[in-house]
């Protein structure tokens, strides 16, 4: 999905500062959708049943899908040149603003089954407040999405409720997963000094609104799942300022591989 800059009157009308801004968001964005779909790209071949392969890979390209036209317009907005290959191989994982959860390893399938849903109750919120934004090239993309991200929810949310109200044994692994994994959520909601400033601006949805949102439709999971909500969780932040774990360095170095080896090979 690619948009002419003339379909987004609003851009001829931001100072430098404030397109500077969108664009640091923008690619934030871009680069969670990457380097989530990425992971999910690892399952491929590997999925428990070949029905959840399918599923886990269709949910990767659709993420691919948002990163491009997220880079599309990011590059836009920077006006340097650069191209949406360049935003998503040719920078350092120091650059990338993606939150700590999406890089978080695969695991097991409830692993990967409850960041999902981490994720996607994120998302689904961010971008139904997204629909109504001043920027209209957000708007659109997040009118594309939302369609995806709503399949992407109901998945995530059905395999939580299965395993958690399944055997013993996917019991046991989905609470181990929610153990582990709920930590990362808290800063998807968590505005950064940027996000705040583009809040204040009006350029970017409420977090507040969203994580009620969030929180009202993890309990209506977890409460059919039968498992707990977490209470008084310690949230580790720091992705959005590009301050990441170990796993980011290892997931770029393969997703950039033919990149850095082979600088401007077309194909």
């Amino acid at each position: 999905m690619q948009f002419a800059s003339s379909e987004n009157p609003a851009l001829a009308t931001y100072t430098p500062a404030v397109r500077q801004q969108l664009f640091q968001f923008v690619l934030q964005l871009a680069d969670t959708s990457l380097v989530l779909g990425h992971r999910l790209s690892e399952w491929c071949g590997h999925g428990p049943i070949l029905e959840q392969d399918l599923a886990m890979a269709n949910i990767a390209l659709d993420l691919l899908g948002e990163t491009r036209s997220l880079y599309q317009y990011a590059a836009e907005l920077e006006g340097q040149g650069r191209t949406e290959d360049d935003l998503a191989y040719l920078r350092s994982a120091t650059e990338y603003r993606n939150p700590l959860l999406v890089e978080q390893p695969n695991g097991d399938f409830a692993d990967t089954v409850v960041r999902q849903f981490l994720f996607d109750n994120f998302h689904y919120h961010f971008l139904k407040q997204l629909l109504t934004n001043a920027d209209e090239r957000l708007a659109a993309i997040a009118e594309k999405s939302l369609k995806e991200a709503t399949y992407h929810l109901k998945w995530s949310s059905e395999w939580i409720i299965r395993l958690g109200d399944g055997t013993e044994e996917s019991r046991r692994r989905v609470e181990k997963s929610i153990a582990e994994l709920w930590r990362f959520s808290g800063e998807l909601t968590t505005p950064t000094t940027l996000e705040n400033s583009l809040q204040t601006a009006g350029l970017i949805p409420d977090y507040a609104d969203i994580q009620a949102n969030m929180v009202a439709h993890a309990e209506r999971v977890l409460t059919e799942a039968t498992l707990a909500l977490p209470q008084q969780v310690f949230m580790l932040t720091g992705g959005k300022d590009g301050r990441h774990t170990e796993h980011l360095g290892y997931i770029l170095t393969e997703l950039q591989y033919m990149q850095r080896t082979f600088p401007g090979l077309t194909w």
